[in-house]
């Protein structure tokens, strides 16, 4: 069980590189600080998109990142807590 609540649900399955990242981006931005986004995306380059966009940004961070099965295809599941 997660120690947050998820506060927006975006859905970029179907998108690739750069869109996941852009659209989550452009989500955080509507969040107050501490309210947290999940992504849902397909693209297989997103973990490594998603880690190197937190970690070289002070107003994010991310919670969690993780492969679940859906619809017959695995997503990758991203947890983004707005920070500043």
């Amino acid at each position: 069980m997660t120690e947050y609540e998820i506060d927006e649900n975006l859905d970029v399955r179907g998108e690739s590189c750069p869109m996941p990242i852009v659209k989550t981006r452009q989500a955080v931005e509507k969040l107050d600080v501490g309210e947290v986004v999940e992504a849902l995306s397909t693209d297989s380059g997103s973990k490594s998109d998603f880690d190197g966009w937190t970690a070289g940004s002070d107003d994010v961070e991310l919670l969690s990142a993780d492969e679940v099965e859906m619809d017959g295809e695995t997503v990758y599941r991203f947890h983004v807590r707005k920070t500043q």
